[in-house]
């Protein structure tokens, strides 16, 4: 039997491998047709709108229509920042770079986007809510996920107005985490919004266009049709949107609410700055010398003071100006000079405000005065005694108290009808390179002003490391003291001028004792790019300290040729 069912079964394979090929060829071989035509190939300008449709069915809208610009630049550049502005944002929007990207991503972007998300939500959410009897609601999260939005395309319009007109199409299909807290009749609810997809077409404008970066004033969003918003909703754990008839209610709810409220030539206002004060160009420079103070308070508990004065001129972007400290002082002298750019002295005022400097914690506010601008006569110095008050109430009884006495010099210098002021910040000319420096090179000028708000962990005695192309420089150390004044130059001669090149500035604080656990910190650093001081021969800016939570230093550097 064993033998007999061995020769059955190769019989049986063999027949059946044998019919399965017979099979086979008729199926696939025999039966294919022998008269096939060659391809039509034809290039996709030739194609009817059906074939173009079938072979494309989502068109992108730069072919559709001549009137939108192909924008995949804008695409790439949101899908490579997207991950980091999910990280960092969800501040001061479009210096940060100081520029319209700072503006709307960041300057610093402390949850800059979602931030912004928030504040524009929430007065229209508080403005709905009484409506439908609901006592509040709060954002609990609200993260972007990893899924960028695509622009299908933009229009620019050009008016003859000082405004800039741009018509993105925006499609995202996104995952964010949004958590929304409802509270309502003394219940509370947690409600999550799944997989959201958004549709749409705004219209922004931005307007007026101003001298002042971000160059406008204001933005305005409309959309031009119905959005198209999809998403899902998990309530108590369940897909709200799965029960009948809900969804295409909650759709149309959406749409309905979002047209009514910004559907053209409805539209959201976005203020970056006061177009009033925008528009204004600087007309002259104040020059402040800061000569003494008299009868100063004590506030220390030994009795005595450490007092220094800042000032400001309120609404100009540039920071506040210190003098140095002067320690255990109540009657100090500085005779230290300042400048400020003026725009608009009729309503500006210079305000001065003496501090008692503290190694921890913040500075006691010892007085405080201002100076209108519109009380000086220009071209004529004027020395002012001023009292020192607790606020600019008049009527406030704590302003008899006496705090002492500042005396100022000031004098308002408005420029003449044939100067230009786009040279005050340059009022310094740069200097040429000395003898000896190579043909083609120069000498590259650093010089580290002064720093504001260090504060090292167990002491700060600060001072400032200069790293550029290997070499090492260093300042003195200047102990406990959290705003420390250096003014010290430093000088690299170059072969080639550092147009790609960056130098490292490092703030340092060594302890003064010995046998301390800590005896170095890093109160922050900061690497600068060298690329403009060479195109613009000289920068002094302030810049803020990574890692450190307030520190600023200022630097200066000039790019000193032969020519």
């Amino acid at each position: 039997m064993g033998i007999v069912s061995t020769i059955l079964g190769v019989f049986g394979f063999g027949f059946g491998a044998s019919i399965g090929l017979v099979i086979g060829y008729f199926m696939f071989i025999y039966s294919q047709p022998t008269d096939v035509k060659d391809p039509d190939i034809r290039s996709l300008v030739e194609q009817d709108s059906k074939s173009l449709q079938r072979l494309l069915p989502e068109i992108p809208l730069w072919i559709k229509n001549p009137d939108y610009d192909r924008i995949d630049w804008l695409n790439k550049f949101i899908e490579l920042m997207w991950p980091y502005l999910d990280k960092v944002g969800c501040l001061y929007a479009f210096h940060v770079t100081v520029s319209i990207l700072n503006s709307i991503l960041t300057t610093k972007v402390p949850q800059a986007i979602c931030k912004m998300a928030k504040k524009i939500a929430e007065p229209i959410i508080a403005e709905q809510i009484p409506k439908y009897k609901i006592d509040s609601v709060e954002f609990e999260t609200l993260t972007l996920g990893c899924l960028p939005p695509t622009f299908q395309g933009m229009k620019v319009y050009s008016t003859e107005e000082k405004e800039l007109i741009m018509e993105p199409v925006l499609k995202w299909a996104g995952n964010p985490n949004i958590i929304v807290v409802v509270k309502a009749f003394g219940l509370k609810a947690s409600v999550q919004v799944l997989d959201l997809q958004v549709f749409a077409s705004p219209r922004i404008t931005l307007k007026p266009l101003v001298p002042s970066i971000p160059c406008f004033a204001s933005i305005f969003v409309s959309l031009m049709e119905k959005p198209h918003v999809d998403f899902g909703l998990k309530l108590l754990g369940v897909d709200a949107m799965s029960i009948p008839g809900l969804y295409r209610f909650v759709q149309e709810l959406i749409k309905d609410q979002v047209a009514n409220m910004y559907l053209w030539p409805k539209r959201l206002e976005v203020q970056i700055m006061d177009p009033s004060k925008a528009m204004k160009r600087a007309v002259g420079i104040l020059h402040v010398k800061v000569v003494r103070a008299m009868k100063l308070k004590k506030k220390d508990l030994l009795g005595a003071s450490d007092p220094y004065v800042k000032l400001k001129l309120p609404d100009d972007k540039v920071m506040s100006k210190k003098t140095t400290v002067k320690h255990k002082n109540l009657n100090p002298e500085w005779n230290e000079e300042f400048t400020f750019v003026v725009k608009d002295p009729e309503s500006q005022v210079l305000e001065l405000s003496v501090y008692d400097w503290e190694q921890v914690g913040s500075h006691d506010k010892m007085g405080l005065n201002i100076v209108p601008l519109k009380e000086l006569a220009p071209e004529e110095p004027k020395v002012l005694t001023l009292d020192l008050l607790k606020n600019l109430n008049p009527e406030d009884v704590q302003n008899e108290k006496s705090r002492g006495q500042l005396v100022v010099e000031v004098n308002y210098k408005p420029f003449k009808d044939n100067e230009t002021p786009d040279g005050i910040e340059d009022s310094n000319p740069v200097q040429k390179a000395p003898e000896g420096v190579p043909e083609g090179g120069g000498l590259l000028v650093v010089i580290v002003h002064e720093a504001q708000d260090l504060e090292g962990k167990h002491h700060t005695n600060p001072s400032v490391r200069l790293l550029f192309r290997g070499e090492e420089r260093k300042t003195k150390t200047v102990k406990k003291n959290r705003d420390p004044r250096w003014d010290e130059e430093f000088q690299f001669m170059l072969e080639e001028p550092p147009t790609n090149e960056r130098i490292h500035v490092e703030v340092v604080s060594v302890s003064s004792r010995m046998g301390l656990l800590h005896p170095k910190e890093i109160l922050g650093y900061v690497d600068i790019y060298l690329t403009d001081v060479v195109q613009n021969k000289r920068m002094n800016e302030r810049y803020h300290l990574i890692d450190s939570k307030n520190g600023r230093i200022q630097i200066e550097m000039q790019w000193r040729t032969a020519s």
